[in-house]
């Protein structure tokens, strides 16, 4: 069976479980602003997203001998509603306006309500929101009915997990209001941040879920931790050379931010005294221009640090796939994970 077929077939399989899911979590009080504001996390969940950790997981679980039923269908969707709940915090730290090509949840919140405390109303519900989802997500693990000692190391991992992806966003708020991150101290951040969090550790939750060994979870961090990070160098370059149409986000938000990218430490290495000026002074400043922007962007290509993250990327890809070939692991799970690993470093969106 072709692996887009797959693809396509389980992505359908997670939101059928996320819909279900969601229909016995309704708003526990019969008041119409709070039923409001479930209905637009519950929109939120299902409508858009690429569903990659719970893949992922799913094909932990089948790499390391679980057959394919509705448990880890259940365990694998628990990462989307983390995943959510997580997106919904970084926006409001971020002050994003876009997400999948549409209006932030907090965002979103603030349009339900007029005046002046609209604004901090939508941040505040954002931060409920998202934890409410986070609070599913264990819900949605412990109740998957996989085997109780198995589900005890996957959740251990979770909450590993958990703790990783925070503290990678904290480097990440840090690195704003430090003089800069270093490209080590930057990978170090995006290795927490994203690539823990987006390939390893879900597979390595699905794995252990099918009971895999030590030598199958540490081939799993082999090849997850350099795809993670390849992943993550594809979203820099998206993030600021993409357009919204392709992204869903403004491609002006991470140069607004003063995002502390990959990216960006390579052109600050590079960059002439006036080039490192002109970073300086527009990076990270919240009345950059498109105009401003597309200067940054030459910038970033004049220094050589697109072509040089471009070619990290390709190195991580091969790191990841050669960690995959060593690897004891099933081969149709082989097989979808080597698709995944070229779609997720070299998607356009």
């Amino acid at each position: 069976m072709p692996v887009s077929f797959t693809q396509h077939h389980l992505g359908s399989r997670i939101d059928r479980r996320l819909n279900v899911f969601l229909e016995s979590w309704r708003a526990p009080v019969s008041d119409p602003g709070v039923e409001a504001a479930y209905g637009l996390l519950t929109d939120f969940i299902l409508s858009g997203g690429k569903r990659i950790r719970p893949q992922l997981c799913y094909w932990g679980w089948r790499g390391a001998g679980g057959d394919d039923c509705e448990e880890i269908i259940s365990a694998a969707a628990s990462l989307e509603l983390c995943h959510a709940g997580l997106l919904i915090h970084d926006d409001i730290m971020d002050g994003s306006e876009l997400r999948r090509g549409r209006a932030t949840v907090h965002r979103n919140l603030a349009g339900l309500h007029q005046g002046p405390g609209a604004e901090a109303f939508g941040q505040a519900g954002g931060i409920l929101l998202g934890s409410l989802s986070l609070a599913w997500s264990d819900a949605l693990l412990s109740s998957c009915g996989v085997d109780p000692v198995r589900l005890r190391a996957a959740h251990h991992l979770f909450d590993a997990m958990r703790t990783e992806v925070i503290s990678g966003q904290y480097l990440d708020i840090l690195a704003q209001l430090r003089s800069g991150a270093s490209v080590t101290e930057a990978l170090t951040m995006i290795r927490f941040k994203t690539a823990k969090y987006t390939v390893e550790r879900p597979l390595q939750i699905g794995g252990a879920l099918a009971g895999a060994s030590r030598e199958l979870l540490d081939s799993y961090s082999g090849f997850g931790l350099p795809l993670g990070e390849a992943f993550q160098l594809r979203d820099d370059v998206l993030g600021t050379f993409g357009s919204s149409s392709q992204t869903g986000k403004s491609a002006l938000d991470d140069l607004r931010e003063g995002k502390h990218t990959v990216l960006f430490a390579h052109a600050v290495q590079q960059a002439s005294p006036a080039q490192l000026d002109h970073l300086r002074s527009w990076h990270g400043n919240p009345e950059l221009t498109e105009e401003r922007a597309a200067e940054l962007r030459q910038i970033l290509t004049e220094t050589g640090a697109l072509a040089r993250v471009e070619e990290m990327i390709e190195e991580r890809v091969r790191e990841a796939v050669a960690a995959l070939t060593a690897a004891h692991i099933k081969p149709e799970a082989a097989s979808a994970l080597t698709v995944l690993a070229d779609q997720l470093a070299h998607r356009t969106k």
